[in-house]
């Protein structure tokens, strides 16, 4: 007791700030925090995220970098992660690319700052939070939109890879959806399998690597090599629209049914010009800002205590997904609009 009055005199007459030894857990940030929200990739879909991070830092008076790796690679993630925790940032919220083989990468960054996901989980990582939607419950969603929108047949599915925790739930959902299983979010069919039920055929799986003129070649292919496709589903934002532009150049308009992830302009118009089916849309905008929104605060608390009881118990900060038909999507985009200032 002693000890800490004498500190807490010396600082008073040195006219700083102390804290005492008997302070339990770290102190209170009084600086402004400083954050990063890095993404998997370039796309428009992390531009409406960015509206979201940029809302967040005038909300909650956050300092915050938005990375996006131009060629999704995990290389440029670890790069961007190292510089990060170099920097000494307070707060990172992630969309890992392949999180299986990143599991040790985002442990020492765990030790080293705050760590949540958002997107894309990292369910064996440390990481404290998955803010985002249930990407299996999502693709389930996509299924029975590819139920309404055409006859049991084949399909093709075009996603940017199956390496991701996103991806492979997605794809999952769907197969399980349209082949009446029971719900199993861990299940994964391999890409390669004979996958045919209920009158259903997932013909294949094309992965892109998030590359556009690779995922136009894949959809161009499968509509020169198959005649039967019943329908075509891009996994990822880029990629309804590179399959409408196929589906268009190949004189399929009205032959093959489309449904869409995401909320990308083309995907919206083809829906209200009934090109398109429907899309399972996320919420990027909130991606942005509930990620933000829980780093200020983690980074805020005064000790670890107060920290774990910002946490949802489960790991799980819910961005519930959406399924958006044409009766929907004028007033979804209208509202997307308002929130990022187009017109």
């Amino acid at each position: 007791m002693k000890t800490a009055l004498v500190i807490s005199f010396l600082c008073a007459a040195l006219g700083v700030a102390c804290a005492t030894a008997a302070q339990e857990g770290p102190a209170p940030a009084t600086k402004k925090p400083k954050l990063a929200f890095v993404t998997n990739c370039v796309a428009e879909f992390w531009t409406i995220a960015t509206f979201g991070v940029e809302a967040a830092k005038k909300d909650f008076d956050v300092d915050a970098t938005v990375l996006m790796p131009p060629k999704n690679t995990v290389t440029e993630q670890k790069q961007f992660l190292e510089d990060l925790l170099a920097k000494g940032v307070d707060g990172i919220a992630l969309s890992p690319i392949d999180p299986g083989n990143m599991t040790a990468l985002l442990d020492k960054v765990g030790q080293s700052t705050l760590l949540i996901t958002h997107d894309s989980d990292a369910p064996k990582s440390k990481r404290l939070c998955y803010v985002g939607m249930d990407n299996y419950a999502a693709g389930r969603m996509c299924g029975k939109l590819i139920v309404e929108a055409t006859q049991p047949g084949p399909i093709v599915l075009l996603v940017g890879n199956l390496d991701q925790d996103n991806s492979r739930r997605r794809r999952q959902g769907i197969i399980d959806e349209l082949f009446g299983r029971t719900n199993d979010p861990t299940r994964f069919d391999p890409q390669g399998a004979k996958l045919k039920e209920a009158g259903w055929e997932i013909r294949a799986t094309f992965t892109d690597q998030t590359d556009r003129v690779k995922g136009k070649a894949a959809a161009q292919d499968a509509l020169a090599r198959w005649t039967d496709l019943v329908c075509m589903v891009g996994l990822f934002e880029y990629e309804p629209p590179l399959i409408l532009d196929a589906v268009k150049s190949a004189n399929r308009l009205g032959k093959v049914a489309m449904v869409a992830f995401d909320e990308n302009p083309v995907t919206l118009q083809g829906i209200l010009d009934g090109q398109i089916h429907g899309t399972v849309v996320q919420n990027p905008y909130d991606y942005g800002y509930r990620s933000l929104e829980l780093l200020s605060k983690l980074v805020r608390a005064k000790d670890a205590a107060a920290r774990t009881a910002l946490l949802p118990k489960d790991g799980f900060l819910d961005v519930p997904a959406r399924m958006i038909r044409k009766a929907d999507a004028e007033a979804f985009w209208k509202d997307l609009k308002q929130k990022t200032g187009k017109k």
